[in-house]
């Protein structure tokens, strides 16, 4: 009797807060939610040498962030540092970076915590695109892709998250890609990149909620072409996306977000991995 009154009383809890969440959502489709205030914050850009890494910059540094850019491009770099700074930005600062390196990473975020503080913005931005079909693509830039479009931002939230966690304050945001969502000709190397750069940031996004670590937001973007050097010369006549399909299903995206988190919460989504042994089973 005790265990059916158990799952009675979770699933009433569930219920009740399902109905906050959608009375919630219905409330801010009419009513506007307040802007996030970004004034003083520490924003760290990666790919900041030109294109949306630029713009972003410029955005930021209008709204009273603090910056620090990172690019590859030293030159580049160093021209955003100076529109910043013309935008009417003190605090600016340019650090060349390869964030395909994982040492380079954390070389240059430990410069970063030194000299400028904790990030409490940190946007992965930073992406390259080769643009070949998977069987003309050499191995060489297939890597980097991956290198530069996904496995960056494993390291650049192993730098920056712990100090995030600790101050109960941040935010993670992932620059993905329409191509993260749905496979494009000619782009096999750089859609696996951003599913999986989608992909990860949606798990950590998991992990700090069910960590209940409520201080840490995650923000996904995927955008399609951007008119910028990256994709210069790409053109479409139409382009369709169809929601949901069967994975948004199973993972309650169709939902307002908060009710498919509760939802995931109560059929213990987040604990589907807690009995997993193989990863200790030696070789």
């Amino acid at each position: 009797m005790a265990p059916i009154l158990g799952l009675a009383q979770e699933l009433l809890v569930f219920l009740g807060k399902s109905i906050l969440v959608v009375v919630e959502s219905l409330v801010f489709t009419f009513i506007p939610v307040p802007r996030k205030k970004v004034a003083g914050e520490i924003v760290l850009i990666t790919g900041a040498g030109s294109g949306l890494g630029r713009l972003l910059a410029l955005k930021f540094a209008r709204l009273g962030s603090v910056l620090v850019l990172w690019d590859i491009n030293q030159e580049r770099n160093e021209e955003t540092r100076k529109m910043v700074q013309e935008a009417g930005v003190a605090g600016a600062y340019a650090y060349t970076c390869d964030c395909s390196q994982r040492e380079d990473v954390y070389r240059v975020a430990s410069q970063v915590k030194k000299e400028v503080g904790d990030v409490s913005i940190l946007i992965n931005n930073a992406g390259i695109v080769t643009g070949r079909k998977f069987l003309d693509c050499p191995d060489e830039l297939m890597e980097k892709s991956l290198d530069v479009n996904f496995k960056a931002h494993l390291w650049t939230y192993k730098a920056f998250l712990p100090a995030m966690i600790a101050n109960d304050h941040g935010h993670l945001v992932c620059i993905s890609s329409s191509a993260g969502l749905i496979g494009v000709y000619g782009l096999a190397d750089y859609c696996a990149s951003k599913f999986a750069a989608f992909g990860f940031a949606e798990t950590v996004f998991f992990e700090t909620f069910a960590s209940k670590q409520k201080g840490i937001k995650t923000t996904i973007v995927c955008p399609f072409f951007i008119k910028t050097q990256m994709f210069e010369g790409c053109t479409s006549s139409c382009f369709k996306l169809f929601f949901p399909n069967i994975h948004s299903c199973v993972l309650f995206s169709f939902l307002p977000p908060k009710l498919g988190m509760l939802l995931a919460e109560y059929v213990g989504a987040f604990n589907f991995m807690d009995g997993f042994t193989n990863s200790k089973k030696k070789d």
